[in-house]
């Protein structure tokens, strides 16, 4: 499969949207950050499959913080966005809404890379969680 990508210039517009309409600190720490995400998750031999490409893409901009403020808000929907681009805008809404409370996980380092791309291969696959992953996220979130 060919996959669609945004570029940087879309990744910055976009959360300087979210800024602007949902409040927070505008500017950047690290756009090469940024730049780099958006270069590396288009190497398939890393990420070869979509659920690779999200999770990366959700997790390194959740985690790198290459903005002053809104890491988490941009990971949700940079990487929906990315769905939708790839023709899985069928579950986006779905997506953006089951992803809220990971995005603080993962920022937290509650929910780590392994257990956020099951996540993410649920909701593209099956459109929601097994009683397994749910678990899953229960224990990781009482392991603290």
């Amino acid at each position: 499969m060919a996959f669609i990508y945004f570029d940087f210039h879309y990744a910055v517009k976009e959360h300087d949207y979210i800024i602007e309409h949902s409040g927070g600190l505008h500017g950047a720490k690290d756009l090469g950050l940024l730049q780099a995400t958006l270069e590396f998750v288009q190497d398939d031999n890393y990420y070869p499959e979509i659920e690779d490409k999200v999770s990366y893409l959700f997790y390194s901009i959740n985690k790198n913080h290459a903005f002053n403020d809104g890491n988490k808000r941009s990971s949700i929907v940079l990487s929906a966005y990315f769905l939708e681009l790839n023709g899985l805008d069928h579950i986006v809404s779905l997506y953006m809404e089951m992803m809220e409370n990971i995005a603080v996980d993962v920022a937290d380092n509650i929910i780590d890379r392994d257990l956020l791309k099951e996540i993410i291969t649920a909701i593209i696959y099956d459109q929601e969680l097994s009683y397994e992953l749910k678990l899953k996220i229960i224990n990781a979130k009482t392991r603290e």
